[in-house]
């Protein structure tokens, strides 16, 4: 019999799991000190932060503390401003701008200064014969003036009339008896050659009213009283045409002639009127200046504005020579024969 023989089981091999891993000594040292430098550089941003943070802060007082100094200087300057502009003033009439910081000025005293102008003063209302007040020590223009200053009463204009007839002569009577009431006063008359030209034989109604107008005229002038401090002036195109009653001593002691501008004075109004004009490089306002031809302030005027509206004809936005030639053209005419008005 024969025996059963078992075959033995092969082993079977388990692998085995590798030992963990540590980090090496010198990756841990590595990592350490790489958190040890950011933490480093973070606290030195912090720190250079904070010492920005108190510059600015030291700054911002610095800022206020010279706020604080402007603000007082202000009110020094605001304060310094009222008292110069402060009574005593003198009124007086702006002529000519010499400069951006001075100006002529003819005060009410009859003289003329070269005046400084204040820095808050607005140039654009510097215009000649505009009402300014000066000051009485300095004489250093403090403010433009506007025109409810103007102490200028305006009884009959040149576009009224006297609504009852036989009005006129009640008028002049009026008239100077305000003037007394309000002395120092005076009685400016323009265009009197409408009522006192020569006396003639009255042919209508019209003419006698005009005679009895100039009677009054005569009568009130003569009975003024020269302590009364009321003066009459009276202006005329037509001197000639004048009653010599009216021209006698005693009634009109002084005549005065405004004679036509001389090239200065020519040069000094086309300067004005071109002052706000688009005028092309080749204008040369010297030669119209130099011209011979007898023009007035407003003969220049309207060359002036009769180049400005060719241009515009022309639907140009620059002005050229040949405007102010047309405009030239245009306005003056042949001299007449002159008069002689202190004959």
């Amino acid at each position: 019999m024969s025996a059963a023989t078992t075959a033995p089981t092969p082993a079977v091999a388990t692998p085995m799991a590798p030992p963990p891993s540590y980090p090496a000594s010198s990756t841990i040292s590595a990592s350490v000190a790489a958190s040890v430098e950011e933490e480093d550089d973070l606290y030195g941003r912090l720190k250079s932060l904070q010492r920005h943070m108190e510059f600015v802060e030291i700054q911002e007082e610095y800022v206020k503390d010279e706020q604080k100094n402007l603000k007082r200087e202000l009110l020094r300057a605001q304060e310094e401003v009222k008292r110069i502009q402060s009574v005593p003033l003198v009124i007086g009439q702006f002529m000519e701008m010499v400069d951006g910081n001075n100006g002529i000025v003819g005060s009410t005293t009859g003289s003329n200064y070269y005046v400084r102008i204040l820095s808050t003063i607005n140039r654009e209302l510097l215009k000649p014969s505009a009402s300014v007040a000066l000051h009485r020590h300095s004489n250093a223009l403090v403010d433009v003036l506007p025109p409810e200053a103007d102490s200028s009463i305006s009884l009959l204009g040149s576009s009224e009339k006297p609504n009852v007839t036989y009005n006129g002569p009640r008028m002049v009577r009026d008239v100077f008896r305000l003037a007394k009431e309000n002395a120092p006063a005076i009685i400016f008359i323009d265009e009197v050659d409408a009522i006192a030209t020569a006396r003639f034989d009255a042919q209508t109604g019209a003419d006698r009213e005009v005679q009895r107008i100039l009677m009054e005229l005569l009568n009130q002038m003569d009975g003024f009283d020269q302590t009364v401090n009321v003066k009459v002036i009276m202006a005329t195109n037509r001197a000639d045409t004048l009653d010599p009653a009216l021209l006698r001593p005693g009634r009109l002691d002084r005549k005065i002639e405004f004679p036509l501008p001389d090239r200065r004075q020519k040069r000094l109004v086309f300067q004005v009127c071109t002052a706000k004009m688009n005028l092309s490089d080749e204008v040369d306002l010297e030669d119209y200046v130099s011209r011979p031809d007898k023009i007035s302030a407003a003969d220049i005027a309207a060359i002036c504005q009769e180049a400005g509206m060719h241009a515009v004809r022309k639907n140009r936005y620059v002005i050229l020579p040949k405007d102010f030639e047309k405009g030239y053209r245009t306005n003056v005419k042949k001299p007449e024969t002159d008069f002689d008005f202190y004959k």
